[in-house]
């Protein structure tokens, strides 16, 4: 199984502009239909998410960078039976 090194990540984004967090979400949890202002990467550390742009779903590998446009409506959900854990960042002006 692939790992995810934060720190590595978190130097790689902000060279390109992208600050780095880490988010958590437990089994069935949705984040359904945000939009924001400014890019934003996300990249699955662990676990199972499914990522829904404009109407069409994306389920990443771990590792796996992904990038939503500004102004793109957005779902994150967790599809699996465990807790997922995925990096996400903004564009920093």
């Amino acid at each position: 199984m692939a790992s995810v090194d934060q720190e590595k990540i978190k130097k790689e984004w902000a060279a390109r502009g992208f600050s780095c967090g880490l988010w958590a979400d437990p089994p069935g949890r949705v984040w359904a239909d945000f939009v924001h202002d400014t890019d934003e990467l996300v990249m699955l550390a662990e676990g199972e998410e499914e990522f829904e742009i404009n109407g069409r779903k994306y389920r990443l590998k771990v590792g796996e960078e992904f990038l939503i446009p500004a102004g793109t409506n957005h779902t994150a959900r967790n599809v699996g039976k465990t807790t997922s854990r995925w990096l996400y960042g903004y564009k920093k002006e």
